[in-house]
C-alpha cells in the first residue's frame, strides 16, 4: 500500500561508493575506507559501520547499501588489526605475545572509529552499527565519543565471561547519556552465545530493544552467509578455537542468508530512521508487533523484553 511504511523494501537513492586511503599521523596507520553515499547532492545523516575481528569495511555491504538507499552516508573502514602488520596474527608467536596482542587490538578500535569519523564532513546526527568485535566497539565509542546519537549492536562482543579464544573487550559503559541501542542477535550463536548476548543487554545504560534471530549463527550477519558459515564450519579443528567448527549447525539446518539480510536490514533502518531522523512511522514500527511483521515475510524471530 502506497505510503505505508516498509523498511525491508529497497530506498529511492542511487547509491554511489568510494573508496580512499587516510593517514593516521598519530599511530602511522594507512586506513582503506569505503563511503556509499545517495547519488544525488544532499546532507544526509551518517552510519559508521564497524566490521568483525580479522573482516574488512565491506564485510556488509547487503546492510550498509541498503542504508544508504534510504538516505544515508556509511562510511567504513579496515580497522588497525587488518592494516598494522604487528597486530596481524603470527603462527608462532607465544601465549604472552598473542596475549599482548590482542589488548592492542581491542585498544586500537574505538580510535579508529574516532579517526574515520574525523575524516568525514561535519555531520549531525550520527549513528554506529557494528558487528561482533564491531559489535563491541559501537558500544564501547560512546564512553568517549559524545556525537553518537544512535546504535545499532550485531551479534556483540562484550560479555563478561567469553568462549576459549575469544577476545575479552570489556565494557564499563560510561555513556553519561542515553543513546537508544538495538541488538540484533543470533538465537544458535556458537561463537558469542545468547546468555552474553542479554548480560550485555542488560547493563547498557539507554533506551534499549533486542531482536533474535531465529535458528541463526555468528556469520548471519555478514555478505554471503552461506559461504562464509560454511568455511568456519569446515575450518581445520586445531588450536584455541577448535570447539567452533565442531559446534556450529550445517547451513542447512539454519535460515538463509535471505531471511537474516531481510531482517538485519529492515530493522537497522527502521532504529536508524526511528533516533536519527525521528521518523514517527519508524518509531511506531520498533514499538509494534515486530514478531509478526517479520513472521509476514517469512522470518522468525523473538522479540526480547
Amino acid at each position: 500500500m502506497s505510503g505505508v511504511y516498509d523498511p525491508f523494501l529497497p530506498g529511492p537513492f542511487p547509491v554511489s561508493a568510494r573508496m580512499f586511503e587516510a593517514l593516521d599521523k598519530t599511530r602511522n596507520r594507512v586506513f582503506p575506507c569505503e563511503v556509499w553515499s545517495p547519488a544525488d547532492a544532499g546532507n544526509y545523516p551518517l552510519i559508521l559501520y564497524s566490521h568483525h575481528s580479522g573482516g574488512h569495511r565491506r564485510a556488509a555491504t547487503f546492510l550498509c547499501t541498503h542504508l544508504c538507499s534510504h538516505g544515508y552516508v556509511v562510511a567504513a573502514l579496515d580497522h588497525s588489526e587488518v592494516v598494522a602488520p604487528e597486530l596481524m596474527r603470527n603462527p608462532g608467536e607465544a601465549p604472552e605475545q598473542a596475549a599482548a596482542r590482542a589488548e592492542a587490538v581491542i585498544a586500537s578500535r574505538v580510535p579508529d572509529l574516532r579517526f574515520l569519523l574525523d575524516q568525514m564532513p561535519s555531520s549531525d546526527p550520527i549513528g554506529i552499527v557494528g558487528h561482533s568485535l564491531g559489535g563491541w566497539t559501537v558500544l564501547a565509542t560512546p564512553d568517549v565519543e559524545p556525537r553518537i546519537r544512535a546504535v545499532v549492536a550485531l551479534a556483540p562482543a562484550g560479555a563478561s565471561n567469553p568462549r576459549p579464544g575469544i577476545l575479552r573487550a570489556k565494557l564499563p559503559f560510561h555513556w553519561g547519556r542515553d543513546v537508544p541501542t538495538l541488538f540484533l542477535v543470533a538465537e544458535n550463536d556458537v561463537c558469542l552465545p545468547l546468555d552474553g548476548m542479554f548480560e550485555v543487554f542488560e547493563r547498557t545504560p539507554a533506551t534499549k530493544q533486542m531482536v533474535i534471530l531465529r535458528r541463526a549463527d555468528h556469520m548471519h550477519f555478514m555478505d554471503d552467509v552461506e559461504k562464509w558459515h560454511e568455511a568456519a564450519r569446515n575450518m581445520p579443528a586445531t588450536g584455541v578455537l577448535a570447539w567452533i567448527p565442531k559446534e556450529m549447525r550445517p547451513i542447512t539446518e539454519l535460515c538463509s542468508g535471505e531471511q537474516s539480510h531481510l531482517f538485519v536490514r529492515g530493522l537497522t533502518l527502521s532504529q536508524v530512521d526511528a533516533v536519527l531522523k525521528e521518523k514517527e512511522e519508524a518509531q511506531r514500527f520498533l514499538a509494534g508487533d515486530i514478531e509478526a511483521e517479520l513472521a509476514a515475510r517469512g522470518v522468525e524471530v523473538i522479540a526480547h523484553h
